[in-house]
This record gives C-alpha cells, sequence and structure tokens, in this order.
C-alpha cells in the first residue's frame, strides 16, 4: 500500500502520511486509529495499545523547554537509550564536553547564529550530560576519539588542558570508556565520519545508528545496517588504545598544553 493510497482513503495529504512515517511529525491517537483500520488491524487491544503509545510520544520532552532544537529525534533517542557508542574523529564528543568547550565548539560551528542560540544549544548539551553525571540509572557510554580532537584547538590552549583533565576525571566513572584512536593508526574504519550506535532496554527496541548531517541526520535501523557499523566499531576500538594507554596519553598531551608545547 502506497502513501498516496492511504492518504487517499483517509482523505488527507500524502506529505502529511509521509511526514508520519518519516517521524518528522507527531501522531495523534486518532491518526493511530484511522491507520489501522486502514491497514485492517483486527485486534482491539493492538489497536489500544498503539493509540496509548501514540498518546504518551506526544508528551513533550524536556528539550522542548529550549525551543526548536534541529537534532530533537536523537535527544530522544539517547534519552531512552541504555547504551551508546560513539565515534568522533574532530571534536570531543557532546556528552563529554566542558561547558566552555561546547561554547566555543557550538559558536565556531554555526558563526551565523546568534549568542541566545549558542547559550540555547550549550544548556541543551549540559542537560544532556546528566546522563552519565547524576542520574540513578546511568547511561553506558563508550566513545573512540581521534587524537585529532584531542589536538585540535577549540577555544585556547588553557580551555583545552580543562577539557582533557574532564575527559581524565569522566573515564574514571564505571559506566564512561574512552579510548584514543591515535595518529599512528593510519587507515581505520571511522574515515567516513561520526557516527554513534544507539541500543535500548526494551529487546523489541531495534539498534539505531546515527550520522549527523549537516542539513539533516539519518538514522539507520535495517539489521544489516546495524551490524555493518556494529563490526565498524570493533574495528575502531581494536586499532584504538587501550583504556589505559589512552588515558596516559591524553595525559601527555594535557601537558604539552599546559607547558606551551605543540599539542601535536
Amino acid at each position: 500500500m502506497t502513501a498516496e493510497g492511504v492518504a487517499e482513503r483517509l482523505l488527507v495529504s500524502q506529505s502529511k502520511i509521509s511526514r508520519l512515517e518519516n517521524g518528522r511529525r507527531s501522531i495523534s491517537p486518532r491518526d493511530v486509529r484511522d491507520l489501522c483500520g486502514v491497514y485492517e488491524v483486527e485486534d482491539p487491544r493492538v489497536v489500544e495499545s498503539l493509540m496509548q503509545m501514540a498518546k504518551d510520544s506526544r508528551q513533550q520532552g524536556w528539550w522542548h523547554a529550549f525551543g526548536d532544537i534541529p537534532y530533537s529525534v536523537y535527544i530522544g533517542l539517547e534519552t531512552d537509550a541504555d547504551n551508546l557508542r560513539v565515534y568522533e574523529p574532530q571534536v570531543v564528543p557532546g556528552l563529554l564536553q566542558t561547558p566552555q568547550y561546547a561554547e566555543a565548539v557550538i559558536s565556531g560551528s554555526l558563526p551565523e547564529t546568534t549568542p541566545e542560540e549558542w547559550a540555547k544549544r550549550v544548556g541543551v548539551r549540559l542537560r544532556r550530560q546528566e546522563r552519565i553525571t547524576t542520574t540513578t540509572s546511568p547511561l553506558r557510554l563508550w566513545a573512540v576519539i581521534d587524537e585529532a580532537a584531542l589536538c585540535r584547538v577549540v577555544g585556547d590552549r588553557h580551555l583545552m588542558l580543562a577539557q582533557l583533565e574532564h575527559l581524565q576525571e569522566l573515564s574514571k566513572l564505571p559506566h564512561v570508556t574512552i579510548q584514543v584512536l591515535p595518529f599512528s593508526a593510519g587507515a581505520h574504519t571511522g574515515l567516513s565520519g561520526h557516527y554513534a550506535i544507539l541500543e535500548f532496554p526494551e529487546t523489541t527496541d531495534s539498534s539505531v545508528v546515527y550520522i549527523e548531517g549537516v542539513t539533516s541526520d539519518l538514522y539507520l535501523e535495517k539489521t544489516p545496517d546495524v551490524q555493518k557499523y556494529t563490526g565498524m566499531y570493533e574495528h575502531l576500538r581494536a586499532k584504538a588504545l587501550s583504556t589505559e594507554e589512552s588515558q596516559r596519553h591524553i595525559e601527555r598531551i594535557a601537558k604539552r598544553y599546559a607547558s606551551g608545547e605543540p599539542a601535536a
């Protein structure tokens, strides 16, 4: 059944059906009821369950208080996830950033936005970090960070020193694992760029691969896609320094910042 055919049956626009299918429009219990009728879902318990899910999904998340955040879909997934694996080649991952580093990254990457918008995004980032710093059921985070991200001077040397010291402190948390992918690793499976793999506590929820884009983001849920990126991540972890070696390497780079020597 095509989106066009469904739209004709429900006397709505095809664009509405498309936006519902792509998660770009919240769905009402009435929409669910109507769609179940079109799709011939006969079990009333299933229909009732889906309608309740739709009702629950319309409850706004905490991030809506910060305005229109472009990656709100990802924040919702991250909030529900219990395990996150991330590879970051350019900057320190958002969940591990200091407020000053986050502001420098956001203002540098979005030069045409206002300081108020920067502050809003920093606020969202700091709120996201509560999943690993203050919650009773913390997010299990595994981060592979390219050495380039640690040597790239974001802000100034003092800011970078504070950021690396922050990384060292967070790496001591039992649910946070940090590995550094050194320059000596050469070519590797992460050369195509940043991505994250989110896993959820419910076994019925499939894992999701998230790839951030400039104008739109990509979410991959098909099993072959997730398996492909999971395999790539295992290769990254194998090429990266061990957690102990990573700690020592971060400390060496931090000392270079403190002494005024080149970080790389």
